[in-house]
C-alpha cells in the first residue's frame, strides 16, 4: 500500500506522524512519500521540502511568499503523479492541500483523497465544504460536531477524535523540578507560536501582565525552539520578570503546574484544559485580515473549550477587544473569582470527554478511518 501524505503545519505534522504510526501498525507493509515535519519523518517520510516553505498564514503573510509557495504546489502535484499511490491525504493547509489535489485529480480523476482536520465551516466561510467535496472522498474530523457538515457536502466522514487526548503526560521529574525552581502561584504566557503572532502579541501580553500581575506570580512563557530567540526579544521588553521554556520537557511540565493561562487563539486551549488551567484568550490579526474575519465570522466564540463544551466559560479578548487594559481586567477577574476558575474545569472536562478521552488513540482511529473508506471504495467498484 502506497500512501502520499501532505502536512503544512507543526500541528498537522504531529497528526500526520499519529496517522503513520496507526497505518503502520495495521498495514505494516505500507511505504509513504509527501512533504512532512520532524513527526512524519520519525515514522519513516523522507520530505521532499521543508515543510516551513508552507508554514505561513494570514493574507499578507501569504503575499511575499506566492512565488515559492506556487513552485510547491506544481512539485508536489507532480510527484503525486509520478509515485501513483493508493491514497492521497492532505493535513489541514488547504489553501495548499486543495490546489495540489485539483492539479492531481486533473490529470488523475479517479485517485482517492483523503483530507484530514475538517474546514471549521461552521465558523465561517459555509460553502468550503462544497467547494471541496470535488476534490476530497473522505474527511477525518477532529470535532464531534463536524461529520454532518461535510456529508452534506457529498464527502463521507469519520470522527476520529482530537489528538490532545492522547497527549501523554509531563514527566514527573520534570515537573518536580519546575514546581522546585517556581515557589508561588505560576501564569503561563503563550503569545503564539509563529513570528507574525509573536511579534503582534506579546508586546499587549506584557503590557497586561505589567497591569494585572499580582505580586509573587511568577511569569513561564513557553516556546517553540525555532521562536525562542525572537521570543526572548520581546519578553526582555516587558514590564515584569518571565521565564522562557523551549526544552520540550519543561513545556509540558510547565501546564502542569500553572495556575493561570494567558494565550492566543488556538489548539493551545485544549492543551491547558487536558492540564484543567483556567485561562483567558486574546488574539488578533493584522486589519486586513482582521476585518475580512469579522465580516465571514459566524459564531460568537472562537475557543474550542466553548465550542466544544457548548459554554462560554473562557473569557476572549479578541480583535479590537485585544488590548492590554481588556486583557488586564480579563485576567483580574478570573483571579479573583473562584466560581469562574471552577466553571472552566467543568467545560475542560466535558470537552475532553466529548473530544475521545479513554478511548483509543486518534491516530488509530484515523487509521482505521482511512482503510475503511478504501475497503468501501473497492467494494463500490467490484459492485459496478
Amino acid at each position: 500500500m502506497k500512501v502520499f501524505i501532505i502536512a503544512g503545519e507543526p500541528s498537522g505534522d504531529r497528526l500526520g506522524g499519529a496517522l503513520m504510526a496507526g497505518l503502520r501498525a495495521l498495514v505494516p507493509e505500507v511505504q509513504f512519500n509527501g512533504v512532512g515535519g520532524e513527526a512524519m519523518a520519525a515514522e519513516g517520510l523522507t520530505p521532499r521540502f521543508p515543510m516551513s516553505d508552507l508554514s505561513v498564514m494570514g493574507l499578507l503573510e501569504v503575499l511575499p511568499r506566492l512565488s515559492l509557495l506556487r513552485q510547491r504546489i506544481h512539485e508536489t502535484s507532480k510527484a503525486i503523479l509520478a509515485t501513483g499511490p493508493d491514497v492521497v491525504i492532505t493535513i489541514d493547509s488547504p489553501d495548499f492541500c486543495l490546489r495540489v489535489l485539483r492539479r492531481a485529480r486533473a490529470a488523475r480523476p479517479a485517485l482517492p483523497t483523503v483530507h484530514y482536520v475538517a474546514p471549521s465551516v461552521w465558523a465561517m466561510r459555509p460553502k468550503r465544504a462544497a467547494r471541496m467535496a470535488p476534490l476530497v472522498d473522505h474527511v477525518l474530523a477532529l470535532l464531534p460536531f463536524e461529520p454532518p457538515y461535510m456529508q452534506a457536502a457529498g464527502m463521507s466522514c469519520d470522527f476520529v477524535g482530537h489528538p490532545v487526548v492522547a497527549e501523554p503526560p509531563a514527566c514527573a521529574e520534570a515537573v518536580a523540578a519546575l514546581r522546585a525552581a517556581h515557589q508561588g502561584p505560576v501564569m503561563l504566557v503563550l503569545p503564539g507560536s509563529r513570528r507574525g503572532e509573536i511579534l503582534r502579541l506579546a508586546p499587549r501580553f506584557g503590557a497586561a501582565l505589567g497591569k494585572a500581575l499580582p505580586e509573587g506570580m511568577r511569569v513561564l512563557v513557553p516556546s517553540v525552539a525555532a521562536q525562542a530567540d525572537l521570543m526572548r526579544e520581546e519578553v526582555a521588553r516587558w514590564p515584569v520578570p518571565a521565564e522562557i521554556l523551549a526544552e520540550p520537557r519543561a513545556k509540558r511540565a510547565a501546564f502542569e503546574i500553572a495556575d493561570l493561562a494567558l494565550a492566543a487563539s488556538g489548539t493551545v486551549s485544549l492543551e491547558l484544559a487536558a492540564s484543567a488551567t483556567p485561562m483567558v484568550i486574546a488574539y488578533d490579526m493584522n486589519p486586513l485580515t482582521r476585518w475580512l474575519a469579522a465580516r465571514l465570522l459566524q459564531i460568537d466564540t472562537v475557543t474550542l473549550v466553548n465550542l466544544v463544551s457548548e459554554t462560554r466559560a473562557v473569557p476572549e479578548c479578541l480583535g479590537k477587544n485585544c488590548t492590554p487594559a481588556r486583557i488586564a481586567d480579563a485576567l483580574r477577574t478570573l483571579m479573583q473569582h473562584e466560581a469562574a476558575q471552577r466553571a472552566q474545569r467543568d467545560a475542560m472536562r466535558v470537552t475532553l470527554q466529548r473530544l475521545g478521552q479513554g478511548q483509543e488513540a486518534p491516530g488509530l482511529r484515523a487509521a482505521r478511518s482511512v482503510l475503511g473508506f478504501l475497503d468501501r471504495r473497492k467494494g463500490h467498484k467490484a459492485g459496478q
